[in-house]
């Protein structure tokens, strides 16, 4: 198993409840088939620039163990998401 690191921008009009959802939503793909570390909800922050006509979003860090076939259906499902704005995993090296 590999470690990664995922990074979420999600939605800031997006009510609390729906957020934890979303998170856990996440978090429970993930560990179907890994195992998350931790999750680290930064919270409201300004963008560099403007994504979908917002000017700040809602960080989330997941750091986690998984395969790397993982990371395809993870990705997937952040795309199908309407209301994560951008995404990035990355592998992190020990």
């Amino acid at each position: 198993m590999n470690n990664y690191e995922s990074i979420i921008i999600i939605n800031p009009n997006v009510e609390e409840e729906k957020m934890k959802a979303l998170i856990e939503r996440f978090t429970t793909l993930i560990n179907s088939d890994g195992k998350v570390e931790k999750v680290d909800e930064v919270g409201k922050k300004k963008l560099a620039y403007e994504v979908k006509k917002n000017k700040e979003g809602y960080y989330v860090i997941i750091n986690f163990e998984a395969q790397p076939e993982l990371i395809v259906e993870l990705e997937r499902n952040y795309r199908i998401t309407d209301e994560v704005l951008k995404f990035i995993v990355v592998r992190v090296e020990e």
